[in-house]
């Protein structure tokens, strides 16, 4: 067994490796690398993180955090090269900001007069927005509600941190029930756009279609659920019953495309009630009254 080390050695042990490779004498791959052609292995490490997440599987979440820091390492390596700043000053910039950001853990412990200690996570969420915005004005940023919101999210996760950051000002309905009948409005929008028919149908449903998804992910957020990891838990659900179900009629001896639809909902349905396991017995029902 390795002998115990600290996460400060571990560190420099990565960013001494991570220079190596770069170097002359190192890989010829890790030399060729660029900010650009590192975006793909960042988005990819991500998502791999996100999914030992879904499974809460620990040892799959440890391997991936240690790729996922490469990829920073290797990104700030890049800069340090180029002149721009270091792994050091990104370590550096992030405490920073935590500190600065967490008054209410770092500053006076009860707060001052005039900004009281925050109690719950909402109010520290509305402070967190309030430095952020006096950051970027004293930097001679002007900020807006909206204007830090990467465009690169995925577009679901990024409906839902528009809603969030909307919300943070009071833009926002007030019981997640009022969202529901906002998402039956949508819907109706969109089967009497369908309805209607016509050149212009698609463009409209298209529309439409957008500002159904737009109030979901509103929903999901007033519920507290986080849309694109709920999305990918039920994209993994049916595509574990999907193949069931196409495994089930292999092995009788036929393909999917030789079934009919009621052939393929009925092995479905057999899929989806072995999934949820046998049902507890129902009550027995009362005796009348005599």
């Amino acid at each position: 067994m390795c002998p115990p080390t600290s996460a400060a050695d571990e560190f420099a042990r990565l960013v001494e490796l991570v220079r190596v490779l770069r170097s002359p004498e190192g890989c010829p791959w890790d030399r060729e690398q660029t900010l650009k052609t590192l975006r793909p292995f960042v988005l990819e490490e991500t998502y791999e993180v996100l999914e030992a997440l879904d499974h809460d599987d620990r040892a799959a979440l440890r391997e991936e955090l240690g790729d996922f820091i490469f990829e920073a390492v290797l990104l700030a390596q890049l800069c340090t090269e180029s002149g721009d700043f270091t792994v050091a000053d990104s370590l550096r910039s992030i405490s920073d900001k935590l500190v600065r950001r967490h008054p209410h853990v770092f500053g006076p412990a009860t707060g001052t007069a005039d900004r009281p200690k925050p109690t719950t996570s909402d109010e520290v969420l509305q402070r967190w927005e309030d430095l952020k915005a006096k950051e970027k004005s004293h930097a001679g940023t002007e900020r807006t509600t909206l204007g830090g919101v990467p465009s690169t999210l995925p577009s679901l996760l990024r409906a839902h941190e528009i809603s969030l950051r909307a919300a943070s000002v009071g833009f926002d309905w007030e019981r997640a029930v009022d969202v529901v009948a906002k998402i039956e409005e949508e819907v109706a929008e969109l089967r009497e756009t369908i309805a209607s028919g016509g050149a212009s149908a698609r463009e409209r449903a298209e529309e439409e279609m957008g500002d159904l998804l737009f109030a979901i992910a509103n929903l999901s957020r007033k519920l507290g659920i986080e849309p694109e990891s709920a999305l990918r838990l039920a994209n993994e659900k049916f595509t574990r019953r999907f193949s069931a179900v196409e495994s089930a009629i292999r092995a009788g001896g036929r393909a999917l495309g030789d079934c009919t639809l009621q052939e393929m909902e009925d092995e479905w349905a057999r899929v989806k009630a072995a999934e949820r396991g046998p049902r507890p017995p129902a009550a027995p029902a009362r005796p009348a009254s005599p």
